[in-house]
């Protein structure tokens, strides 16, 4: 059945479905139709005023009596089918002339007229001997107007309207019971009973039907061609186990097409494994095996010759600080010299009176390296302090505290619960967080833009390594080429970087 055309079956199933419901509807068993419309039903009562009543007032029996809450019903008795309905197509017996009845319960009948006929010639129909009459009966201690229409013989289209005057009869409910039309065709739709018909300005609902027809059928078709021809084959699934660690700053892009890999291809296996880029360099080197891979923010250096580097995403970074400072707007001096501890107060920068608290990551993290190379053009020196707030030793001499901690997540997490902190991330991971700010260096933003002309500074390329060549045919391989085909493009560019072939300069991707 996988090679059954399921798509074109569904398309031509999806027109010629609602072409026949439309002529079975209305050509076949819809040919022949009696319908009708209750086009007026309303009171005379004095409710509101009777200063203008006028000839209301003098509304009355033969008897000259007046009419008790008098009413008017207008009704339209029609032809709605696509075929002519002739007398012999009544559902009566043959000596029996009357072919509509029309019921008012609770009121009796005074006066009725037969009148706007479509066509002329259907005026014989209503004669003296034509069947047409009205009847006042009791039933059930109740009174009930009568009016028998004749089986008059209607062409397509064709319709005659009755006006009826009535009265109330008894001590009633106030609101009178809708008319009751009775009336059958041989041979009509469903029971070929009467129908009531009401009139539409809008878009028909045999239309409505067809529109909800071909919808569903649209949305059916994945479902249905996936259970008939089960899921395709992958173009590039590869089978194993790997093992991705390295850079924390990339960890969120890693996860989530780990994930979305293995879904797809169900015999792949994946570890991630983050400590920073430089400890994942340091265990694709010891372990030597094509089932680990390494991401790094930057290029290795000139250690770890076996390793081999591959340009996968261009990263932005930024700088985040606490609310509370004050500042988030650093030029490139004063960001240096924030870092290099020159600053102790950022009112000394315009910000708010508070203390300068610098947050790092651990000295083998690729997005401090970034830092140090792309921003700072200075190596910062160790940390004073555990805890981000208070000096390790209480005689050690004043200065700017400065702590360090081993992942994005708890370096975010300190500059945002630490009064006057500044730290930096990767941007992906700190444009999710409301309780910190991100810093704009010489008045530039993180973004691709920027860095891509050289107006941002902060930004690296997330490099992927192996040790040595990888077999085509490899797990490792084939997820490297995933991250930088569609799917996995829309995975980099979900988390705020993007893939190094989009970039307008794509050489910055590039080993240097």
């Amino acid at each position: 059945m996988s090679n059954f055309p399921w798509e074109l079956f569904l398309a031509v199933f999806a027109v010629v479905v609602p072409i026949f419901a439309f002529l079975w509807e209305f050509v076949f068993v819809g040919r022949k139709r009696l319908g009708y419309r209750v086009q007026m039903d309303t009171t005379a009562r004095q409710e509101a005023t009777s200063e203008n009543a006028g000839a209301w007032r003098r509304l009355e029996r033969e008897s000259g009596a007046p009419l008790v809450d008098p009413s008017f019903v207008l009704l339209r008795i029609e032809n709605t089918g696509t075929t002519n309905i002739d007398t012999n197509d009544y559902a009566v017996l043959d000596d029996i002339k009357v072919g509509v009845k029309i019921n008012f319960p609770g009121r009796r009948v005074a006066g009725m007229v037969v009148t706007e006929l479509s066509d002329e010639f259907l005026r014989d129909n209503f004669g003296p001997k034509s069947g047409l009459g009205v009847r006042n009966v009791e039933n059930s201690g109740r009174t009930v107007g009568v009016i028998e229409l004749p089986r008059t013989p209607l062409n397509r289209g064709q319709h005659y309207k009755v006006l009826t005057v009535l009265e109330r009869a008894g001590d009633g409910q106030k609101k009178f019971d809708e008319p009751e039309v009775v009336a059958g065709i041989k041979g009509g739709v469903r029971t070929g009973r009467i129908r009531e018909t009401k009139s539409r300005t809008g878009v028909p609902r045999w239309l409505i039907v067809l529109v909800y027809l071909l919808v569903s059928v649209g949305l059916a078709e994945p479902f249905v061609i996936d259970l008939a021809t089960g899921p395709p084959a992958p173009l590039d699934c590869a089978t194993g186990k790997l093992t991705v660690t390295g850079s924390t700053a990339f960890e969120p892009v890693l996860r989530e097409a780990t994930a979305l890999y293995a879904k797809t291809c169900p015999d792949s296996g994946f570890t991630v494994d983050t400590h920073g880029s430089a400890q994942g360099l340091e265990a694709v080197n010891q372990q030597r095996s094509p089932e680990v891979l390494a991401f790094s923010d930057g290029m290795k250096g000139n250690r770890l010759p076996q390793l081999l580097p591959r340009p996968i995403a261009f990263l932005l970074f930024t700088l985040v600080i606490n609310k509370d400072a004050g500042v988030q707007d650093l030029t490139l001096a004063q960001v240096r010299d924030v870092f290099a501890g020159r600053v102790g107060n950022w009112k000394e920068l315009g910000g708010n009176d508070r203390p300068v608290r610098l947050v790092d990551r651990e000295s083998d993290s690729g997005t401090r390296t970034t830092l140090e190379r792309r921003v700072l053009g200075a190596v910062e020196p160790g940390e004073n302090s555990n805890d981000c707030v208070e000096p390790k030793a209480e005689n050690q001499p004043a200065g700017v505290i400065r702590c360090r901690k081993g992942d994005t997540g708890s370096l975010l997490n300190a500059v945002a619960g630490t009064t006057g902190a500044i730290g930096y991330s990767e941007l992906g991971a700190a444009a999710g967080r409301e309780d910190v700010l991100t810093v704009r260096i010489d008045g530039q933003p993180a973004t691709l833009e920027g860095a891509d002309h050289g107006a941002y500074p902060f930004w690296q390329t997330e490099y992927a390594y192996s040790y040595g060549e990888l077999k085509a045919d490899s797990l490792a391989a084939s997820f490297l080429r995933y991250l930088t085909n569609q799917v996995g493009a829309d995975i980099i560019r979900s988390h705020g970087d993007r893939p190094c072939a989009e970039l307008a300069n794509p050489v910055l991707c590039h080993p240097s």
